[in-house]
């Protein structure tokens, strides 16, 4: 039987990343040339004539004075933890298939639990950063969607409070295939709130397959083609090949709540970590890139977080 290419991809093993990162100077001299590939720049002038303060660890720009360090401007800004410890980090939650609950993260890193769930979301708001651009295009599937359950006792069904209602959208292959999420977190499902979230994740005159809640007819006014299909409920609706995409992802994303459950304050930056995950599982052997935070640098040519 022939092998999934993309589940059978090498990705980025212990004994890579140990090679890669292994010791604080190599993470230094990762993050520097991440930083500066062209060599240093100033970050307040853009002027490349510097000099070096090796006994602080800044870099002065010879023209405006400016002393910048090397994380400076990054998440990694004024931490007390090691760049091991914050590139261990990173490889942990972007490697693993379902995910890493902030407690699982403190015990491979060996930090506290308030320090590896401090991480923990620092890292997942960069991946929210990041996963804003590069709409959806081509055929996507969008669907409503839930995390959590009903409480004992109370509502069951939409409108229970113990859910917190996402739109999903999948771009889709030529051959059907899921390609690129999106998961946003949405208060209600009405046709105003689907045709703004629909505007910022997806590409105009794209087309948009979904079932036939009326809120969807917001796609349409975003400016898409809109295709309703009328599925009923049950197992049935679930098993329509129009959508089998998108309950492949939102059957994953029920195993990885399983293990890991986010809270409803940060449900957007767990959705942000595992469409981050679904999104580069096309790409898996690259190393770590330097995770810029918001700031001088995103106005640069960086990477965000683990390519």
């Amino acid at each position: 039987m022939a092998r999934n290419k993309v589940q059978f991809q090498r990705g980025l093993s212990d004994v890579e990343f140990e090679r890669l990162y292994g010791t604080e100077d190599k993470c230094r001299e990762a993050l520097f040339s991440w930083r500066w590939p062209e060599g240093f720049a100033c970050p307040a002038c853009g002027g490349l004539a510097h000099c070096e303060l090796a006994k602080r660890a800044l870099w002065q720009c010879n023209a405006c004075r400016t002393q910048t360090s090397l994380t400076a401007g990054t998440i990694f800004a004024a931490t007390k933890l090691d760049l091991t410890v914050w590139f261990r980090a990173m490889f942990h939650m972007t490697q693993t298939k379902q995910g890493i609950s902030a407690l699982e993260l403190s015990r491979r890193i060996d930090v506290s639990y308030n320090t590896a769930w401090a991480m923990h979301h620092k890292l997942r708001q960069v991946m929210l950063e990041r996963n804003q651009g590069k709409p959806l295009d081509g055929r996507i599937e969008m669907d409503d969607a839930y995390l959590g359950g009903e409480r004992s006792g109370g509502k069951r069904g939409r409108g229970s409070p113990g859910k917190t209602p996402f739109v999903a959208a999948v771009e889709t292959t030529e051959d059907g295939k899921a390609h690129r999420v999106k998961l946003r977190r949405v208060r209600r499902f009405t046709k105003n709130n689907i045709k703004k979230i629909t505007g910022r994740i997806v590409t105009r005159g794209a087309r948009v397959v979904t079932d036939g809640l009326g809120c969807f007819n917001g796609v349409a006014d975003a400016g898409c083609t809109h295709e309703p299909i009328i599925t009923g409920s049950g197992r049935k609706a679930a098993r329509h090949p129009a959508f089998k995409a998108i309950n492949t992802v939102l059957g994953n994303i029920r195993s990885a709540i399983a293990a890991i459950d986010p809270g409803a304050e940060s449900t957007p930056r767990w959705l942000a970590e595992f469409e981050y995950r679904s999104n580069s599982r096309y790409d898996r052997p690259p190393p770590p890139c330097c995770p810029a935070s918001p700031g001088s640098l995103r106005k640069r040519r960086q990477c965000s977080i683990v390519c």
